[in-house]
């Protein structure tokens, strides 16, 4: 049983006490300035330890401690290594230094959202959402050990304006003309074979790839782990049944849905046909492997074979002038300035994955048939990214005239 009284301290000042055994018969104490914070407290003790959850107070961890313990236990699971590294970068930046001496125990829900309206000013949006997540996590996991009653954060939230969701979902497709002046220019530079400067005949995956990416809608990370068994040539179809993370480590893909099968376009197959008699065989029997016939690091796919083609197709772009620049003062003048200014490209590697989507919303693919082949998690998803692509103001004025001649016919 639980008990609250007054005391009077040496000082004169009132403290009120509550008093109460745990489940396992020891006695504990608390006090509090004020009788209702007694009250308050007294009653979720009382249901707390009726329910099996009650932590002592004695007995709580910090939660930069809990945090530590969310750490280890993603690594324990052997979750990917990029989603570690993102649990401890949220833990180190953002959870330690505003709330990490806080005992779990003494955590409440209004303090948690106080963190949360905290991180809004001085953190992006995107990046204090994922934060606020990721400290939901962190109670969750110490929760299931028995170091908290219960979840304090789940009610918190973070509102998004108008303007971060559509900045979210905004997405940059490549037009046509680029992606044939893509296709065209990297055949002239990437031919599946050539000789190198000392005579010696050597091969370029890099042609085959873009090929690849532009009417599959495969992510970067499923091109690099794609092995010839998943390509069947009969069937005219690839099978995506694992991806290479940033440490090219080969892994399933992240969630169930991106285990799919995706059809091919007569120009994969018979691209992939002739570039199969002349691919370096390697260990993992891999489509494209890079020339130490390993997997292809990220930032080589980008920089040797994205960017290079984009210089080739003369589509990279001079940044903007800065605010308060003059115009004429963005075409430089000298070599030096030249340098100065870098190139940027008109978009990511990743837009030719939304150039993929577009083409099979305009071929008339269901919602439900390009999530599939898109391998999105849900349908949510992809009329987040690709909704806009669906609607057609001359169809649906045409459909408006129709509606009105039936009414008034």
């Amino acid at each position: 049983m639980a008990s609250i009284r007054k005391r009077t301290l040496p000082s004169g000042e009132i403290r009120w006490l509550v008093d109460y055994s745990d489940r396992t018969g020891t006695r504990r104490a608390k006090q509090f300035l004020t009788k209702s914070e007694a009250v308050s407290y007294e009653t979720k003790v009382r249901a707390a330890i009726a329910g099996g959850s009650h932590v002592p107070d004695s007995q709580s961890v910090i939660v930069a401690k809990a945090a530590d313990l969310w750490v280890a236990a993603g690594e324990r699971d052997r979750l990917e290594a990029t989603t570690v590294r993102q649990r401890r970068q949220h833990v180190d930046l953002h959870i330690k230094p505003l709330i990490g001496m806080v005992k779990l125990s003494e955590l409440t829900a209004p303090a948690v959202q106080a963190f949360a309206n905290e991180l809004l000013e001085s953190r992006s949006r995107s990046m204090a959402r994922r934060t606020l997540t990721s400290l939901k996590g962190v109670i969750s996991e110490a929760q299931r050990s028995g170091l908290v009653g219960q979840n304090v954060a789940l009610i918190a939230r973070m509102g998004r304006g108008r303007t971060d969701r559509e900045e979210e979902h905004r997405v940059v497709i490549p037009s046509k003309d680029h992606l044939k002046l893509m296709l065209a220019k990297s055949a002239e530079l990437w031919p599946l074979t050539r000789k190198d400067t000392r005579d010696k005949l050597v091969t370029c995956c890099w042609r085959p790839l873009i090929v690849t990416a532009i009417f599959t809608g495969m992510r970067a990370s499923e091109l690099r782990g794609l092995a010839w068994p998943s390509v069947d040539f009969e069937a005219g179809t690839i099978k995506v049944h694992q991806r290479a993370d940033r440490y090219n480590r080969l892994g399933p893909p992240k969630s169930k849905a991106g285990r799919r099968t995706i059809p091919m376009a007569p120009i994969v197959t018979n691209t992939l046909r002739e570039w199969k008699v002349g691919c370096p065989t390697s260990k993992l029997d891999l489509v494209f492997p890079s020339e130490r016939r390993e997997i292809l690091w990220h930032t080589n796919l980008y920089q040797q074979c994205f960017i290079a083609l984009l210089e080739a197709c003369d589509l990279m772009a001079r940044p903007s002038p800065s605010e308060g620049e003059s115009p004429a003062k963005t075409i430089p003048d000298t070599k030096r300035e030249k340098e100065a200014r870098v190139m940027v490209p008109p978009y990511n590697f990743h837009a030719l994955r939304h150039a993929a989507a577009s083409l099979f919303i305009e071929h008339g693919w269901t919602p439900k048939k390009v999530q599939s082949i898109m391998g999105h998690s849900s349908i949510q998803v992809t009329f987040d990214v690709y909704g806009h692509l669906y609607g057609d103001p001359d169809d649906d004025a045409k459909a408006m005239a129709q509606i009105e001649a039936k009414l008034l016919a």
